[in-house]
């Protein structure tokens, strides 16, 4: 390949570019040619385009997102919010945790090992590059059809990449989701999540100020993997005569990555760095003109000093590779050779590429020749903003009208029926036990997990004196946003709100992954747009803001979209993890109690779905201000005491909450139906808003007491007692035949 230098690009005007196969359009191309003045060399045009790729530039979301930011309420905990690797909360006691989730789709369908394991690896890297050390993952997933073939080719590569980069880390998967619909065929979801922990005074940020500061690329070297991957992946849309994408995934190396972590943590400690950025979506391109964005300006690279596994990649291919285990920091002279003293104790590799100069250009030389000089912004901050046209889908009225009503839908009437609902319900695979897939993971390594799978939430001990704590809950329900996606985003972050004060931690704030179909799609951007807009007037009312975050779009396979998928991720803080609330129903004798309002909402609900295969009506409506006094409620009697056990409804309602308490805890419970409340109703209705909760008898005053004053519906509906589910006057249920239909059913359907 020739070497095409600016010199060149200014003289040969009219030759003939790729910038279409580079996933360009037209005019972002002719708008390229206007910000240089001439036409792009080949760096340049392989820098644009990772950078203005969908996943990298939000060209179709930005003009949604700004919500977050316009709508956002005021926090006193948030220290670092939008725009930064990851979002940053002070959780007391000089203590910040920063926490983001995001997308690893694409790369997981087409090679699910390794799609899956540098998902985790990239946000690990994220919540590094803050200043924090990783201290637990997450990994919300969604696959198509449970008993599709090709859900039994991606689950468990996408299972064991993520158990196998997580747990050769060391870092603790304590929690996320599993969920099955023929929507997410061919085109599964990885969602990662990951937490930090650090001091307020380590918080380090992505930029490249000091003119005169070395650039230092360290990590592993860089190679033909991952060329255009997640940029390229993440910004189209999959079909059957596309190009094979297999080259364009990352291979991980958690061992490298452990390696890095302990450098970069022992280079934060020595306060080495002025500005640092790890390497991930668009690598090299994305670090260098980040990084001097953010910072002055002005940055020169010598691109054949980087280290390569490969030495026949050309300038454009180590540009837009993507090999992982890589981070790029900004560093002061006089503190260079302590820095490359500490990478080589940890046997990491590292090399000065560059500096940082006082102009206003980043420029990139290959050999002596100059390949790239472009202003930086232009490449990170100033790509396209498009106003994609969006319309409410002809087809959305008709689906909301097919509500699952008595009229539509048969409804057990007999105690038989019920039960045989319950246990279709309980065996169903979302609603299954998914243990085959958690005990894949370590969900107890480093030592301070207090909640785990299949826990409402995961959380972790981060001051062994004081045994301070967080908790973090993803939730997000696809057919609620398909039904209404205003509702369904509001009603994710209230779930997770609900998980979250369930174990007995106060919600601070939010990351979100917002996983759409095609925006070029109006009703697709319609989907994006109340999604957004309901997640952005949620979090007002709620006092939790969005602190950052990822969206991730073309998750269609042809012309069939995914059902509108935002994940939600609420982190919480608890001041004494001991006195946190497990969902197990641990003692005979206990109290249950049913809290809120129950009403007859089954559209986009597990029965409709396990026992008719329904999508239809509208999804359970939201009372924030409800979820808010909820919280308040569960958060007050987990930390006083008056509470043994805690369990949020929502997938299954309270049938579902009611097995998986039961069969965690070894005790069955006898429950009544409250006067006036059809059994069906009481067993299946997905109203949000609700939890069930066991009180010890000695607190059942002072329970019922704090609830009343507060206003809270508390209805006592039974006891902890036997071993069986019994519904008086209906059914009775034995726990071995709960524990028969609950677990096995997804070895069962990948054997």
């Amino acid at each position: 390949m020739s070497l095409d230098t600016v010199k060149n690009a200014e003289q040969t005007p009219d030759a003939a570019q790729p910038w279409a196969e580079l996933g360009l359009k037209e005019d972002e191309y002719a708008r390229i040619r206007e910000i240089l003045g001439r036409r792009p060399t080949g760096a340049e045009l392989a820098m644009y385009s990772v950078m203005w790729s969908e996943h990298c530039s939000y060209k179709s979301s930005k003009i949604h997102l700004k919500q977050f930011g316009e709508k956002a309420p005021k926090n006193d905990a948030m220290l670092v919010g939008i725009g930064e690797n990851a979002g940053v909360v002070d959780v007391g006691q000089g203590y910040a945790v920063t926490f983001k989730v995001e997308s690893h789709n694409h790369p997981s369908y087409i090679e699910p090992y390794q799609g899956a394991a540098t998902g985790i690896g990239g946000i690990v890297r994220d919540i590094l590059a803050m200043g924090a050390r990783p201290v637990a993952v997450m990994d919300p997933l969604r696959f198509g059809a449970a008993d599709h073939p090709d859900t039994r080719r991606v689950l468990p590569g996408i299972v064991a990449g993520i158990g196998g980069y997580g747990n050769c880390l060391g870092l603790p998967n304590i929690g996320g989701e599993v969920v099955f619909d023929s929507c997410y065929q061919g085109n599964p979801l990885v969602n990662a999540l990951c937490v930090g922990v650090m001091k307020h005074e380590d918080i380090h940020l992505a930029k490249a100020s000091g003119p005169g500061n070395k650039v230092i690329l360290y990590g592993a070297r860089t190679g033909g993997d991952g060329i255009g991957g997640v940029s390229v992946l993440a910004s189209e849309t999959f079909d059957a005569t596309g190009p094979a994408k297999r080259p364009a995934v990352q291979v991980g190396d958690p061992f490298q990555e452990k390696l890095l972590i302990e450098c970069t943590l022992e280079i934060f400690k020595e306060d080495l760095v002025a500005g640092i950025q790890d390497l991930g979506g668009a690598g090299l391109s994305c670090a260098t003109s980040e990084l001097a964005s953010a910072g002055t300006g002005g940055m020169k690279i010598e691109l054949d000093t980087v280290p390569l596994r490969d030495h026949t990649l050309s300038p454009e291919e180590i540009l837009m590779s993507e090999s992982q285990e890589r981070m790029c920091a900004i560093v002061e002279p006089g503190k260079v050779e302590r820095f490359l003293e500490i990478c080589e104790k940890w046997d990491v590799i590292a090399t000065v590429i560059g500096e940082v100069t006082d102009g206003e250009r980043l420029e990139i030389f290959w050999h002596g020749e100059l390949v790239v000089d472009v202003p930086p912004r232009t490449v990170a901050h100033e790509g396209p903003t498009y106003q994609r046209p969006y319309a409410r889908p002809s087809w959305q009225d008709a689906l909301q009208a097919d509500a699952p009503t008595a009229e539509r839908l048969a409804r057990p009437a007999t105690g038989a029926e019920l039960k045989d609902a319950l246990l279709k319900v309980a065996g169903s695979p979302n609603q299954a036990s998914k243990a085959w897939i958690t005990d894949q993971y370590d969900r107890y390594v480093l030592g301070n997990t207090v909640l785990a799978s299949p826990e409402d939430s995961g959380m972790i001990r981060i001051d062994e004196e004081t045994n301070l704590g967080v908790s973090v809950a993803t939730d997000g329900n696809g057919r609620y946003a398909k039904l209404d996606p205003y509702t369904g985003a509001q009603l994710a972050l209230a779930e997770a709100y609900r998980n979250v004060a369930a174990g007995g931690a106060k919600p601070l704030a939010v990351s979100d992954c917002l996983n759409f179909g095609s925006p070029e799609d109006p009703d697709v951007m319609w989907q994006f747009a109340e999604a957004t807009r309901g997640l952005a007037d949620a979090c007002q009312v709620l006092g939790t803001p969005v602190t950052g975050g990822n969206v991730s779009l073309y998750n269609q396979t042809g012309e069939v979209a995914i059902h509108p998928t935002p994940v939600v991720a609420v982190l919480g803080v608890i001041d004494d993890v001991t006195r946190r609330t497990p969902v197990a129903f641990a003692e005979e004798g206990q109290l249950l109690y049913l809290l809120g309002d129950t009403a007859d909402e089954l559209g986009g609900s597990a029965w409709s779905q396990v026992v008719h295969d329904h999508l239809g009506g509208l999804p359970p409506k939201v009372d924030l201000q409800r979820e808010k006094l909820l919280g308040d409620i569960l958060i007050a009697a987990s930390r006083d005491g008056m509470i043994d056990a805690a369990h949020d409804l929502s997938d299954g309602g309270l049938a579902q909450a009611l097995v998986e308490s039961c069969l965690k805890g070894g005790n069955g419970a006898r429950v009544v139906v409250p006067e006036g409340l059809d059994p069906f109703v009481f067993l299946f209705s997905e109203s949000a808003g609700r939890a069930v909760v066991a009180v010890p008898r000695s607190e059942e005053l002072r329970f019922n007491d704090m609830c009343g004053a507060r206003g809270l519906p508390a209805t006592r509906i039974g006891v902890v007692d036997g071993d069986a589910l019994e519904v008086q006057g209906q059914f009775t249920v034995t726990l071995a035949e709960l524990r028969d239909a609950h677990t096995g059913v997804i070895e069962a359907l990948l054997a």
